[in-house]
């Protein structure tokens, strides 16, 4: 609303000033001389609250002496203003705040940048401040905050793990570093440790099939990482916490220039050293893990490349190991050495072509066990975009090449695997009106084991004038070529054998989603925002590990049937006028799998999961209280067998955090705790845990155990039934600082 009789406005000044004794008042608007009503302005040296009212004036208690204001709101960059009184009224005319949405840009749907409000593919921004509501060591662990999205441990000894996005299996994910696939293959296990947080701008979730840009793996979803520019950090960021636990995490960032670049330094060391069994199975409850990460980025006005370095050691395992008992069969452990070197970057043409670019080398040499798994994968990827404005349609080309170089000492690998996987896809974008965008998409890979793959998409976007409401339609499919060694950990661990039963073909998905995003503006100053989205998701080729057939063997085959995934999600955001800020979102999941015309509930696939996140701050001293959680519905878990003593499902699983943060100029100190209810699985999780070598069970002819007077449920060692960490309450405090 804009000011357009200044007589008025001196009339509402007059009534105010003669009105009220001792107060600051004064109009708020943005940078287009709109009026913001519902703004908040907060005076720190009385603890008075103001609200600015439909013409966006306000007024707020002054004391004598110095006043301190904090001005916000929602969408658009706060401001604090320091002024002496005299204890007379003052006025303070005009204040002009900055909308800062222009900030949420998103890349990850059409592979160009543009606002998370006209795009037509429903993408999820997450910022690095929503990450801060509890410290996370990892990314695979930070990511549990997010709804729909859930990190899955895949072993109860070494702690690996894989991201489930809407009851997905982790291998359906692909996670990218901006843009790029950096973390597939071989690194799906291990890759997701070590990457600064403190480089992080954003991370952006498409859930759905994403396959048209990003080829396999996109086939349930994609994750971005889009790492800051060294344009925009400070020139020096320290971020490092301490756990109850003995968990020390330390991320260091710094920026520098050389010539005419800039560069963006991140170190971030993690170091777990403290074997805990508090379970008293005999196995440390949390893998003990060693490592070092880092990052370096430089822009130039057209260039930007990066690199990173990643090392890692961590074992699990009976309480007494140590590394002199690495691949023997006196004391079990598992025992992991990662090294990872990634280089990946862009370079911009001109404004309608650019070139993308990465090559990494992962190593892995592991232990489970007796069981040896050495491997190297090397992974070349180079991608080319051009984009055109044609009248209405934003056209989009591209053309992509990705060559796997692949060996491990497994029998499934005779000679190393080399896979060349060219691609072109094409996309436009329609603007058929101001409130309607079609999206459609076609793209088409040959890979040189499965021949041609073409995965089509289509996306509808329609939105009120003043996109206050706006209803997405979309349907994609997506595909994936299956590794089994490289990802599925329960293939390694443990005594199960692994069995083939035919030549594994890819996997295809089809997925249709209904998301409709809601924004809501109360007199109050409260705004809301409402997504609520449903998909369903059909595979065919759908390749299911077996735990059941035969309890000693994981069987490994396409399904003959059918697969579907569907349900609904929903999501609000909140901030209102008093400061309090909210995120809550529910997911709710229906997945079977039709085999012989009879249907059954997958393992580890949770029916309803949530996550909530509250914050709000104190001015007085500055104070920001979080409160974080989630909450996981049962999940069907692999038993051993009929006479398995082992719960067939999970309990709901409840987590709650707590988090104080005390912030004075650029220090913030933080303390809290994780896991306030000491929610924790079932301490006979790993069933025969004093056995791990089997050297008290007895076998059958097929392989089956046989029941023995010494083994009276027919058990053997299988640390595969996993649900959640084993790591109780525990505190933690850290300390973040920054030089502007």
């Amino acid at each position: 609303m804009n000011i357009k009789k200044p007589f008025n406005f001196i009339i509402i000044m007059l009534v105010i000033k003669f009105t009220f004794a001792q107060t600051i008042y004064g109009v708020i608007k943005d940078s287009d001389s709109n009026l913001l009503f519902g703004a908040t302005i907060y005076n720190s040296s009385n603890s008075k609250i103001g609200i600015t009212n439909e013409m966006g004036v306000f007024s707020v208690e002054s004391v004598k002496g110095e006043n301190k204001l904090f001005i916000s709101y929602v969408g658009y960059t706060s401001k604090i203003i320091t002024l002496e009184s005299t204890g007379d009224s003052i006025n303070m005319g005009s204040i002009v705040l900055v909308n800062d949405s222009l900030d949420e840009i998103v890349i990850s749907g059409t592979l160009r940048q543009v606002s998370k409000l006209k795009s037509a593919v429903p993408i999820e921004l997450y910022t690095a401040n929503f990450f801060k509501a509890t410290p996370k060591a990892s990314f695979f662990e930070a990511i549990e905050c997010i709804n729909g999205v859930r990190p899955q441990l895949n072993c109860n000894v070494c702690n690996t793990g894989d991201i489930h996005i809407n009851g997905q299996e982790g291998a359906n994910t692909m996670v990218l570093i901006d843009g790029l696939p950096l973390v597939s293959g071989l690194s799906t296990v291990y890759g997701l440790s070590g990457i600064p947080q403190s480089l992080i701008k954003q991370v952006e979730v498409i859930k759905g099939p994403a396959s048209t840009l990003y080829g396999s793996e996109a086939i349930g979803g994609v994750i971005n990482l889009i790492t800051k520019s060294p344009e925009t950090v400070h020139p020096f960021n320290l971020d490092t916490f301490i756990s109850s636990w003995g968990e020390l995490n330390i991320d260091l960032g710094a920026k520098y220039t050389l010539k005419n670049s800039q560069g963006l330094i991140g170190i971030n060391y993690f170091n777990y050293s403290n074997p805990i069994d508090a379970n008293e199975d005999g196995f440390t409850d949390l893998t003990l893990q060693h490592r070092i990460s880092i990052f370096n980025k430089i822009s130039t006005k057209k260039n930007s490349v990066a690199f990173r370095y990643f090392y890692e050691d961590r074992w699990g395992g009976e309480m007494n190991w140590n590394s002199d008992f690495r691949g023997g069969d006196e004391v079990y452990g598992e025992s992991i050495y990662t090294s990872r070197i990634e280089i990946f970057g862009r370079y911009d043409h001109s404004e309608n072509l650019f070139l993308q670019y990465s090559l990494n080398n992962h190593d892995q040499n592991s232990v489970y066990g007796t069981t040896s798994y050495n491997a190297i994968q090397t992974i070349g990827f180079v991608q080319g975009v051009f984009s055109k404005k044609v009248k209405n349609h934003d056209v989009l080309l591209g053309a992509t090449y990705r060559y796997t170089i692949y060996d491990d000492n497994t029998p499934a690998t005779v000679k190393i695997d080399k896979t060349a996987l060219p691609g072109l896809f094409a996309q436009d974008q329609w603007t058929l009106s101001e409130s309607k965008t079609l999206l459609s998409g076609i793209r088409y890979d040959k890979n040189s084991i499965y021949g041609d793959i073409w995965t089509p998409r289509l996306n509808f976007k329609w939105a009120s004038k003043d996109e206050s409401s706006i209803l997405r339609l979309g349907f994609g499919t997506g595909y994936r070529v299956v590794n089994v060694f490289t990802e599925d950990h329960a293939a390694l661990t443990g005594a199960r054998e692994v069995v083939f039963t035919e030549a594994i073909l890819p996997e295809k998905s089809w997925n249709t989603t209904i998301n409709w995003n809601k924004k809501l503006y109360t007199k109050y100053g409260a705004i809301l925002d409402l997504d609520f989205s449903v998909f369903k998701t059909a595979f065919s080729n759908r390749i299911l590990p077996d735990y059941e057939t035969n309890p000693n063997q994981i069987i490994y085959g396409n399904l003959d049937g059918k697969a579907i995934t569907q349900g609904a999600t929903v999501t609000i955001n909140g901030m209102f006028a008093n400061g309090l800020k909210i995120n809550m979102g529910a997911t709710f999941i229906d997945s079977k799998i039709i085999n012989n015309n009879q249907a059954q509930y997958p393992f580890l696939t949770e029916k309803f999961s949530g996550n909530y996140q509250l914050n709000y701050t104190l001015y007085n001293p500055k104070i920001t209280i979080d409160i974080s959680g989630t909450i996981i519905g049962p999940m069907k878990l692999p038993l051993l067998g009929e006479l398995d003593t082992r719960a067939p499902y999970s309990p709901i699983i409840n987590i709650v955090n707590l988090q104080a943060t005390y912030a004075i100029k650029t220090i913030e100190v933080y303390a809290g705790i994780k896991n306030i209810l000491d929610f924790k699985p079932a301490s006979n999780s790993i069933a025969r845990a004093f056995d791990p070598f089997d050297s008290g069970v007895e076998f059958g002819a097929n392989g089956q155990v046989i029941a023995t007077p010494n083994n009276t449920n027919a058990l053997s060692f299988d640390p595969s039934y996993v649900y959640y960490s084993n790591q109780g309450i525990n505190g933690f405090l850290g300390i973040r600082y920054h030089i502007k």
